[in-house]
C-alpha cells in the first residue's frame, strides 16, 4: 500500500469480523499509515436457510454461523496482511478484533462452541446467532413489556425496548426451545470477547457489548428476580455472563502460542479487548466529540456519538459510560436495513434491460442506476418508502415491520424507486436525529464511514434531508484501524484512544454541504414519511404484523404437507 516496512517502525494489527468475511489490517502505529490488508470470506456465509449438517430448513428469521469460519480468518487473513504489507512480523506489537453485534454463541466453560461438540452439531441452538436472527421477537417483547410493568430503570437506557437481536433476548429464546443446550452452554458470549478468548487464552467481557447489548448498566445485570419473572429458568442467566468487564483500548492478554501459529505473530504480543464494528470506527473516523455522529454505512447503518451527559432518548439501541470512549456517555441507534435494500432491489427488481445497460457501458447496475437517479428532482417521482425491509431497529424496535412503497403508477421507472430507497434511509436516518434533538442529545455533524459513502448521490441526499454537513472517514478499513488503534493503546504506544485517534485516525471534514433549495421538498416527504412512519410502526395499523403472522401460518402448513410427521 506504499508504506515502507523496513525503517524499524512499528506495526498493529485490526482484524474486523464481518457479516460474510474478516478483514486484516496492517497500520503503522507511528502515523495510522495502512500497510497491508488481506480478506478471508466464510466458508459458510450466513446460515439462514438450511443448518449444513441436516440440511434440514431453519426456520423463519433464524441467522446462524459456524465459529470455525472466523479461526480461518486468524490463519488466512492475517499472514496474507502482514505478507501484502511486507513488514517483519517481529515489528508487529499488537492486534485486537471488532466484530458484528450482537453475534453471540452458547461455549463450555473452557470456550468451545457447543456445535464443535460431535453429538450437538445437529442442533441449530448450539451455534452462534449473528446479529440478524431476529427469531427472538417474542421474547424481546416479553422482556420489554416486563420491565416496564416492574419499573426496572434501565429499560429506559435502552429508548424503552429490548431488541430481538440482543443478549439477553436470544437467551430466553434459546431455553425455551432447546433447553439442553441452555443448560450445557456455561457462558453465553459474544463473538468479539470469543475470538479475543481465541488469540490470547484469556476470558474477557468488554465494557460496549455488555452494555449495548448485554444489558449491563451501573455495574450490574438485571436481577434474578426479574429473570425469574420472565422465565423461572431463566433466573440464573447471568451467571453464562458475569465477568470482570474490560475498558476498551485495555490489553486483555498476550498472544498465545497457538494463535502465534495460526498468524505469524510474535507469541505474547499484547491482545486489545473485543469492540463493536461500529463503535471502535469512531476513533478511526476522529468522530469522538460530542455533537458528532458517526454512520457506519453498510447492509445496515449502525450511529454512535458521544454526550458529555445522560438522556434517554426514545428508541435508541442504548447508552453506556464509557462505551465508545472512556469519561463520555457513549449512545448507539441504528438500521437493520440500508444497503440490504438497495440490493434487494438490484437483485430481485430490476429488468433485464438495465443488467444490459450496465454491461454494456462497464458499470454495475447500483451505478447506472444512481446515474439516471441523480437526473431527478427531489420530490419528482412521486414516490415515498418506508426503509423497513428488515425491519426497524431505531426509533421503534420493531423486527417484525416491512417495507413499504407508495406513489408508484404505469409510468414509475426503476430509477424512480431506486432514488426512493435511497431516500427513504435517509429518512429513517432523520428521524434518528430527532429523537435524539428532542432528547438533549444534540447532533451537529455527520460523520460517515463504511462501502456506501462512494455512492456521492446517497451522501447528498442524507446531508440534503437532514440539514446536516457531512465528513468522511479518510480510510476504507475504519472498523479494523479502529481495532488497530485500540491495539496499539494496549500495547502502550499512546496513554489513550482519544491521543491514538488524533495521530492514526484521518476524515475529510464537511465534504457535503445541505443545499438550503431542496429543503421544502425534503421536508415536505419527510413529513409524510412521519406519518406513514407513525401510523404502520406505532400501533395504529398493525397490518404488517398480520401479514408476517399469516405469512407463517401458510408455512406451517405447507411444511405439514412436506412432511407430515411435523404433526
Amino acid at each position: 500500500m506504499g508504506v515502507s516496512a523496513n525503517n524499524g517502525e512499528r506495526y498493529v494489527i485490526g482484524v474486523d469480523f464481518g457479516t460474510l468475511s474478516g478483514r486484516a489490517l496492517v497500520v503503522r502505529v507511528g502515523d495510522g499509515a495502512e500497510a497491508g490488508t488481506a480478506v478471508h470470506e466464510y466458508r459458510h456465509g450466513v446460515i439462514d436457510r438450511d443448518l449444513p449438517a441436516t440440511g434440514r430448513p431453519l426456520p423463519p428469521d433464524w441467522a446462524l454461523q459456524d465459529p470455525e469460519d472466523y479461526r480461518e480468518v486468524l490463519r488466512r487473513a492475517v499472514p496474507e496482511a502482514i505478507a501484502a504489507a511486507g513488514v517483519d512480523p517481529g515489528s508487529v506489537v499488537g492486534i485486537g478484533a471488532d466484530f458484528t453485534a450482537c453475534t453471540v454463541l452458547p461455549t463450555t466453560a473452557a470456550g468451545t462452541p457447543l456445535c464443535e461438540i460431535g453429538e450437538l452439531r445437529e442442533r441449530p441452538h448450539a451455534y452462534p446467532k449473528l446479529w440478524r436472527h431476529h427469531a427472538a421477537q417474542p421474547q424481546a417483547d416479553r422482556i420489554t413489556d416486563l420491565a416496564h410493568a416492574r419499573g426496572e430503570p434501565w429499560i429506559q437506557r435502552y429508548g424503552g425496548r429490548i431488541s430481538s437481536e440482543w443478549e439477553f433476548a436470544k437467551g430466553l429464546q434459546l431455553l425455551e426451545e432447546d433447553p439442553e443446550i441452555y443448560h450445557r452452554a456455561q457462558r453465553w458470549i459474544e463473538g468479539t470477547d470469543w475470538i479475543t478468548w481465541q488469540m490470547c487464552g484469556a476470558e474477557t467481557r468488554n465494557a460496549c457489548t455488555a452494555g449495548y447489548k448485554g444489558i449491563y448498566q451501573d455495574g450490574r445485570y438485571p436481577s434474578g428476580d426479574y429473570l425469574a419473572a420472565l422465565n423461572p429458568r431463566f433466573a440464573g442467566f447471568t451467571a453464562k455472563l458475569e465477568h470482570p468487564i474490560s475498558p476498551l483500548g485495555s490489553r486483555a492478554g498476550g498472544l498465545t502460542a497457538l494463535a502465534a501459529s495460526w498468524t505469524g505473530l510474535p507469541e505474547g504480543i499484547a491482545v486489545c479487548a473485543g469492540n463493536v464494528d461500529a463503535h471502535v470506527t469512531a476513533p478511526a473516523a476522529r468522530a469522538i466529540t460530542p455533537g458528532q455522529m458517526l454512520l457506519v454505512m453498510g447492509t445496515s447503518t449502525c450511529h454512535v456519538l458521544n454526550c458529555d451527559s445522560l438522556a434517554e432518548v426514545p428508541g435508541m439501541c442504548g447508552v453506556v459510560d464509557g462505551g465508545i470512549i472512556d469519561g463520555l456517555w457513549g449512545y448507539e441507534a441504528g438500521q437493520s436495513g440500508v444497503g440490504d435494500i438497495f440490493a434487494w432491489y438490484v437483485d430481485q427488481a430490476v429488468p433485464a434491460e438495465y443488467t444490459g445497460r450496465a454491461a454494456a457501458t462497464g458499470v454495475s447496475v447500483h451505478e447506472l442506476l444512481t446515474a439516471l437517479a441523480a437526473e431527478i428532482p427531489p420530490g419528482g417521482h412521486g414516490l415515498l418508502a418506508l426503509d423497513w425491509w428488515s425491519g426497524n431497529r431505531s426509533v421503534l424496535v420493531d423486527h417484525h415491520l416491512s417495507g413499504l412503497l407508495v406513489g408508484m403508477t404505469l409510468a414509475t421507472r426503476p430509477a424512480e424507486i431506486y432514488r426512493a430507497l435511497l431516500e427513504s434511509t435517509a429518512f429513517g436516518t432523520r428521524a434518528i436525529i430527532d429523537a435524539f434533538d428532542r432528547s438533549g442529545v444534540p447532533v451537529t455533524e455527520l460523520v460517515i464511514a463504511g462501502g456506501l459513502l462512494r455512492n456521492g448521490l446517497l451522501m447528498q441526499i442524507y446531508a440534503d434531508v437532514t440539514g446536516r454537513p457531512l465528513s468522511l472517514i479518510g480510510s476504507e478499513q475504519g472498523p479494523a484501524l479502529g481495532a488497530a488503534i485500540h491495539a496499539a493503546v494496549a500495547a502502550g504506544q499512546y496513554p489513550g484512544v482519544p491521543a491514538a485517534a488524533e495521530v492514526m485516525g484521518r476524515a475529510e471534514r464537511h465534504v457535503h454541504q445541505p443545499n438550503p433549495e431542496t429543503a421544502w421538498a425534503y421536508d415536505a416527504l419527510y413529513a409524510e414519511y412521519t406519518r406513514l412512519h407513525d401510523h404502520l410502526g406505532r400501533g395504529e395499523n398493525e397490518v404488517m404484523h398480520r401479514l408476517r403472522q399469516i405469512r407463517a401460518r401458510a408455512d406451517l402448513a405447507q411444511a405439514r404437507l412436506i412432511n407430515p410427521s411435523n404433526d
